[in-house]
């Protein structure tokens, strides 16, 4: 098993900046050039349900959706509903047996552990993903980052140029961590709603 990881600080901080979103910023531009701010929203609370249930080991047909499939789309509870998934998600996930045995989520069948390290990664770029599209500060701690680094770091001697989920946008290497994991995830660290 790997080392439990406390989703409580990067759960607290996407809570936050979903808060801070307003009405007007819904149909915004966003660094996924598919996806409206509505779409990144509506993302992260399927996906933080999904890894709730991944945890629980509650396998029902909602673990089978492809992520990918569909742009996904914004209930109108989402103000109320994705902090409190954001909750359960952490709840869940300081169970020692979230963490042990297979789970899972997205179609695939995977380690508990490995569910666990993708969850956080989730939060963690789609958290950037909508500060970004947003204009809000975003800082997440750096136990959070590293998990995500780890996740999408190529393997060595890995020379394709891809991470797990895509083309790597270069950054310098003394680059803050936050810009190394958003060029891994093969995002512009740079990216505004504007570009």
């Amino acid at each position: 098993m790997t080392d439990m990881i406390d989703f409580e600080p990067q759960a607290r901080l996407v809570a936050g900046i979903a808060e801070g979103v307003t009405e007007s910023q819904l149909s915004g531009p966003t660094p996924c050039p598919e996806y409206e701010v509505r779409h990144i929203l509506g993302h992260l609370v399927g996906l933080t349900g999904a890894f709730r249930d991944a945890g629980r080991k509650d396998l029902g047909p909602g673990l089978d959706q492809d992520p990918g499939s569909a742009v996904p789309q914004l209930g109108p509870g989402w103000r109320t509903d994705l902090p409190k998934l954001l909750d359960e998600l952490v709840e869940v996930w300081r169970d020692p047996a979230a963490w042990e045995g297979m789970t899972r989520a997205g179609g695939l069948d995977l380690p508990g552990a490995v569910a666990g390290a993708v969850a956080m990664d989730e939060l963690v770029v789609h958290g950037w993903d909508l500060a970004r599209a947003t204009g809000q500060a975003y800082d997440p701690d750096e136990a959070s980052l590293g998990v995500a680094e780890a996740l999408l770091t190529p393997e060595e001697g890995d020379t394709s140029g891809n991470s797990l989920f895509g083309p790597v946008v270069p950054v310098p290497d003394e680059a803050p961590l936050l810009d190394r994991v958003i060029g891994l995830s093969g995002r512009d660290p740079g990216w505004s709603p504007g570009v």
